[in-house]
Protein backbone atom coordinates (compact mmCIF):
# COMPACT_ATOMS: atom_id res chain seq x y z
CA UNK A 1 0.00 0.00 0.00
CA UNK A 2 1.52 3.26 -1.31
CA UNK A 3 1.28 6.20 1.31
CA UNK A 4 1.77 9.42 1.01
CA UNK A 5 3.70 11.34 3.26
CA UNK A 6 5.87 15.04 4.03
CA UNK A 7 9.45 14.33 2.90
CA UNK A 8 11.91 14.06 6.01
CA UNK A 9 15.56 13.66 5.57
CA UNK A 10 15.36 10.13 5.81
CA UNK A 11 13.57 9.60 2.45
CA UNK A 12 16.96 11.67 0.61
CA UNK A 13 18.63 8.67 -0.83
CA UNK A 14 15.30 6.98 -2.05
CA UNK A 15 14.20 10.87 -3.70
CA UNK A 16 17.40 10.91 -5.66
CA UNK A 17 17.13 7.09 -6.52
CA UNK A 18 13.29 7.87 -8.39
CA UNK A 19 14.24 11.64 -9.90
CA UNK A 20 18.07 10.90 -11.35
CA UNK A 21 17.53 7.79 -13.17
CA UNK A 22 13.83 9.43 -14.82
CA UNK A 23 15.93 11.89 -15.88
CA UNK A 24 18.67 10.49 -17.10
CA UNK A 25 18.39 7.25 -18.35
CA UNK A 26 14.73 7.24 -19.39
CA UNK A 27 14.69 10.49 -20.42
CA UNK A 28 18.24 11.03 -21.74
CA UNK A 29 18.18 14.61 -20.32
CA UNK A 30 22.10 15.56 -19.03
CA UNK A 31 21.19 16.79 -15.84
CA UNK A 32 23.23 15.97 -12.27
CA UNK A 33 22.46 15.70 -8.62
CA UNK A 34 24.88 18.93 -8.56
CA UNK A 35 23.28 20.58 -10.88
CA UNK A 36 20.26 20.31 -8.59
CA UNK A 37 21.07 22.08 -5.72
CA UNK A 38 16.76 22.03 -4.55
CA UNK A 39 17.45 17.85 -4.08
CA UNK A 40 20.78 18.63 -1.63
CA UNK A 41 18.21 20.63 0.36
CA UNK A 42 14.77 19.78 0.21
CA UNK A 43 13.91 21.44 3.45
CA UNK A 44 15.71 24.66 3.45
CA UNK A 45 14.66 24.88 -0.51
CA UNK A 46 10.56 23.50 -0.68
CA UNK A 47 9.46 23.29 2.65
CA UNK A 48 9.32 26.96 3.73
CA UNK A 49 6.47 29.65 3.30
CA UNK A 50 3.67 27.29 1.48
CA UNK A 51 5.63 24.84 -0.45
CA UNK A 52 6.16 21.33 0.95
CA UNK A 53 7.81 17.87 -0.86
CA UNK A 54 6.03 14.78 -0.50
CA UNK A 55 7.00 11.09 -1.07
CA UNK A 56 5.22 7.94 -2.14
CA UNK A 57 6.31 5.47 0.39
CA UNK A 58 5.48 1.70 -1.03
CA UNK A 59 7.51 -0.28 3.02
CA UNK A 60 10.54 1.55 3.07
CA UNK A 61 11.02 2.27 -1.09
CA UNK A 62 10.35 6.12 -2.24
CA UNK A 63 8.32 5.29 -5.30
CA UNK A 64 7.11 9.25 -6.16
CA UNK A 65 7.98 12.46 -5.98
CA UNK A 66 6.36 16.21 -5.42
CA UNK A 67 7.74 19.08 -4.66
CA UNK A 68 5.62 22.79 -4.12
CA UNK A 69 7.98 25.99 -4.21
CA UNK A 70 6.29 29.29 -2.98
CA UNK A 71 6.89 31.67 -5.60
CA UNK A 72 4.98 34.68 -4.44
CA UNK A 73 1.93 35.69 -2.76
CA UNK A 74 -1.10 33.39 -3.35
CA UNK A 75 1.43 31.58 -6.49
CA UNK A 76 3.19 28.58 -6.28
CA UNK A 77 5.27 26.32 -8.51
CA UNK A 78 4.77 22.93 -9.05
CA UNK A 79 8.11 20.83 -9.08
CA UNK A 80 9.34 17.28 -9.24
CA UNK A 81 6.52 15.14 -10.09
CA UNK A 82 8.25 11.77 -10.82
CA UNK A 83 6.71 8.35 -10.18
CA UNK A 84 9.13 5.23 -10.30
CA UNK A 85 7.98 3.22 -13.83
CA UNK A 86 6.70 0.32 -11.42
CA UNK A 87 4.18 2.51 -9.75
CA UNK A 88 3.10 4.32 -13.00
CA UNK A 89 -0.60 4.14 -14.05
CA UNK A 90 -4.22 4.64 -13.34
CA UNK A 91 -4.11 1.07 -11.42
CA UNK A 92 -1.80 2.24 -8.91
CA UNK A 93 -2.65 5.93 -8.70
CA UNK A 94 0.39 7.50 -7.13
CA UNK A 95 0.36 10.65 -9.67
CA UNK A 96 -3.09 11.18 -8.98
CA UNK A 97 -2.91 10.70 -5.22
CA UNK A 98 0.78 12.74 -4.82
CA UNK A 99 -0.94 15.51 -6.32
CA UNK A 100 -4.37 15.31 -4.13
CA UNK A 101 -1.87 15.96 -1.64
CA UNK A 102 -0.80 18.91 -3.52
CA UNK A 103 -3.57 20.54 -4.52
CA UNK A 104 -5.50 19.95 -0.77
CA UNK A 105 -2.15 21.47 1.07
CA UNK A 106 -2.59 24.42 -1.64
CA UNK A 107 -6.18 25.02 -0.39
CA UNK A 108 -5.11 24.66 2.66
CA UNK A 109 -2.63 27.20 2.64
CA UNK A 110 -4.02 30.12 0.21
CA UNK A 111 -2.37 29.26 -2.92
CA UNK A 112 -4.99 30.54 -5.97
CA UNK A 113 -2.42 29.43 -8.70
CA UNK A 114 -0.03 26.51 -9.35
CA UNK A 115 2.31 27.16 -12.36
CA UNK A 116 4.48 24.31 -13.57
CA UNK A 117 7.01 23.97 -16.55
CA UNK A 118 8.20 20.44 -18.42
CA UNK A 119 9.91 19.21 -21.13
CA UNK A 120 8.41 18.82 -24.48
CA UNK A 121 9.57 14.77 -24.16
CA UNK A 122 7.37 14.21 -21.23
CA UNK A 123 4.28 13.37 -23.00
CA UNK A 124 2.47 11.12 -20.76
CA UNK A 125 2.76 14.22 -17.98
CA UNK A 126 1.46 16.84 -20.26
CA UNK A 127 -2.04 14.22 -20.90
CA UNK A 128 -2.30 13.50 -16.49
CA UNK A 129 -2.06 17.29 -16.09
CA UNK A 130 -4.66 18.42 -19.03
CA UNK A 131 -6.70 15.65 -17.48
CA UNK A 132 -6.39 17.21 -14.22
CA UNK A 133 -7.40 20.80 -15.09
CA UNK A 134 -3.72 22.29 -15.95
CA UNK A 135 -4.38 24.41 -18.75
CA UNK A 136 -1.02 24.82 -21.69
CA UNK A 137 0.35 28.31 -20.84
CA UNK A 138 2.94 30.50 -23.45
CA UNK A 139 6.06 31.02 -21.28
CA UNK A 140 5.55 34.93 -21.05
CA UNK A 141 2.00 34.06 -19.67
CA UNK A 142 3.92 32.89 -16.30
CA UNK A 143 4.33 35.27 -13.31
CA UNK A 144 8.08 36.50 -13.05
CA UNK A 145 8.67 34.76 -9.96
CA UNK A 146 8.63 31.60 -11.71
CA UNK A 147 11.79 29.46 -11.47
CA UNK A 148 12.12 28.24 -15.64
CA UNK A 149 14.65 25.77 -15.68
CA UNK A 150 16.54 25.40 -18.58
CA UNK A 151 15.12 22.18 -19.60
CA UNK A 152 11.20 23.41 -19.51
CA UNK A 153 10.01 23.96 -23.02
CA UNK A 154 6.89 23.35 -22.12
CA UNK A 155 4.32 25.01 -19.30
CA UNK A 156 1.19 25.06 -17.42
CA UNK A 157 -0.95 27.19 -14.94
CA UNK A 158 -3.92 26.13 -12.54
CA UNK A 159 -5.97 28.24 -10.93
CA UNK A 160 -7.97 26.90 -7.45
Amino acid sequence: MVQITPFTPAHAEGVISVILPIQQAEFEIPITLHAQPDLQDIPGFYQRGTGNFWVAVDGDAVVGTLALLDIGPQQAALRKMFVAHTHRGAEHGVARALLNALLSHCRAQGVREVFLGTTDKFLAAHRFYEKNGFRHLARQDLPPSFPVMAVDTRFYGLSL
